[in-house]
């Protein structure tokens, strides 16, 4: 395994021990999420260049624009849980009720 495929392969499963364990508040998942779909980017432009082809050229472009409308919901969510329940705590929710 050379050191960059280490460096993606860590820095993706510290962002997955950051989402299954640290689970206080919402904005820390989010957190954790975009530093997942970040590290996912950084390792398919890497192999895209290592590919040397332009069919997969785009293929970053479209996780990043995804990366984006995910970060989009994610804040909307948190506004949204922040003005209803005051807080973004997650063991406030109630997720039973509406």
């Amino acid at each position: 395994m050379t050191p960059a495929h280490f460096t993606l392969s860590s820095t993706f499963m510290l962002g997955l021990t950051g989402l299954a364990f640290h689970r206080t508040h919402l904005l820390s998942a989010l957190l954790c999420l975009e530093g997942m779909m970040l590290s996912l980017f950084i390792a398919l432009s890497v192999w895209a260049m290592q590919l040397t082809t332009t069919n997969f050229s785009a293929s970053p472009m479209i996780l990043l624009a995804f990366s984006a409308c995910e970060a989009s919901a994610g804040l909307a969510l948190l506004v949204a849980t922040a003005r209803t329940h005051g807080t973004d705590r997650l063991q406030s929710f109630n997720l039973l009720q509406c």
